[in-house]
């Protein structure tokens, strides 16, 4: 897997924004991606030294249209933690 297929979007919840106080980003990644992956695309992509990657994978709940029963995707986010000080530029609004 290529390392920019790794990263899909960065995730903006209220939570999220409380954690860049402590140097931390969310971001959702790609389902087969580890934290080597992780790391290594975070660097790549927003030039940071990254501390450690925490990842959680949250299964698609069931929604129902009519009397069809369907499956959301599953999904797959990353915390990760950077070096004291490192900030990444796309979630400060620049």
């Amino acid at each position: 897997m290529h390392l920019f297929q790794v990263l899909i979007r960065p995730v903006v919840t209220e939570k999220s924004t409380l954690l860049q106080e402590q140097d931390k980003y969310v971001f959702q990644v790609n389902l087969r991606a580890n934290k080597v992956m992780i790391r290594e695309a975070v660097e790549k992509a927003y030039d940071v030294k990254v501390l450690s990657v925490k990842t959680l994978k949250t299964h698609g709940k069931m929604k129902r249209y009519g009397p069809r029963w369907t499956k959301r995707p599953d999904t797959k986010k990353a915390i990760v933690s950077l070096k004291q000080g490192e900030r990444i530029q796309i979630f400060e609004g620049a």
